[in-house]
């Protein structure tokens, strides 16, 4: 089954759609079937077999392609989305609510309202819902996202200078733990390796398949090796990953002498080994796990 890829928010989850006949390309605006009801949202791939896994009954239809009377609906739905979140602040001030609203957005007909916030714990909100409720109208929903949910939809630029991978590209977000910071011998220190939303930066995942592999060319520090040019034994004091190389210790009669290699030029025998922690970095490690599974918990971002 030929399908066609849609995305409703900027570096969002992209839904398999059923074309249904219409000529479509990519960036080409279109009016869709969605769970929540007629939504407006962005072609991202065309003319591609349906991902193993989605059951073809299940896949939803592309209904049109987006007039200008739709293009005109969706920017005032953005205009009224500024000030029903002033409406809102005014509101979860008036309650006394320990919550940080983060987001608001319209669905495409109007008929419901979805409001994002942080929090620490579970907020009663019933209270709030009635008072937006007997404002605007319509149906409200209220949903409690994590802090990486907040970062992807506020955007800002990480430490290396560019947009957020999250805001900009990242449809969804890969499992990152301390152990990878550990496999490509960065700081342990949460600061250095957490990005704008105080969570373990993604971009760790992105090399970690490329340190693993190297890393299993390499001998570990401490490991005897033999330099083939002139069958010289030493020690591993220091190894160079991205440069493959290795600093070797030679212990001779009343002097040590330290030299660098590629390590084609070595031999030794291969015993790769998991990275140990000290039990200060076991606890810095338990610590950020423990934010991230608590932040999976309560995402609730499509």
């Amino acid at each position: 089954m030929k399908v066609v890829g849609i995305r409703f928010r900027r570096a969002g989850k992209i839904y398999p759609y059923d074309p249904c006949g219409l000529e479509l390309r990519k960036d080409m605006k279109v009016i869709v079937e969605a769970v929540w009801g007629i939504e407006m949202g962005t072609v991202v791939y065309t003319d591609k077999e349906l991902p193993e896994g989605n059951d073809p009954a299940q896949v939803k239809h592309v209904v049109r392609i987006a007039t200008a009377e739709d293009l005109e609906r969706e920017g005032n739905n953005r205009k009224k989305e500024a000030t029903a979140y002033d409406i809102c602040l005014e509101k979860i001030a008036k309650h006394g609510l320990a919550m940080k609203l983060v987001a608001v957005e319209y669905t495409f007909d109007g008929n419901k309202i979805l409001f994002y916030f942080t929090a620490d714990g579970r907020i009663d909100f019933r209270e709030l819902v009635k008072d937006l409720a007997s404002v605007f109208h319509t149906r409200i929903e209220l949903r409690q996202i994590g802090v990486r949910d907040e970062t992807k939809i506020l955007g800002g630029l990480g430490i290396c200078g560019r947009v957020l991978c999250c805001h900009s590209y990242l449809s969804e977000f890969s499992p990152v733990s301390i152990r990878m910071a550990k496999e490509q011998n960065l700081s342990l220190n949460p600061t250095k390796i957490s990005g704008a939303c105080g969570r373990l930066m993604c971009c760790l995942k992105n090399e970690e398949d490329t340190y693993e592999y190297l890393n299993s060319k390499l001998p570990g520090i401490g490991d005897p090796v033999v330099i083939k040019d002139g069958n010289i034994r030493g020690t591993v004091k220091d190894v160079n990953v991205l440069r493959q190389t290795v600093s070797v210790m030679i212990t001779g009669d009343d002097e040590t002498d330290v030299r660098t290699v590629g390590v084609d030029d070595i031999m030794f025998h291969s015993r790769r080994r998991a990275k140990r922690l000290s039990p200060e970095e076991m606890k810095e490690m338990k610590e950020l796990e423990a934010m991230e599974k608590g932040d999976k918990d309560s995402s609730k971002l499509d």
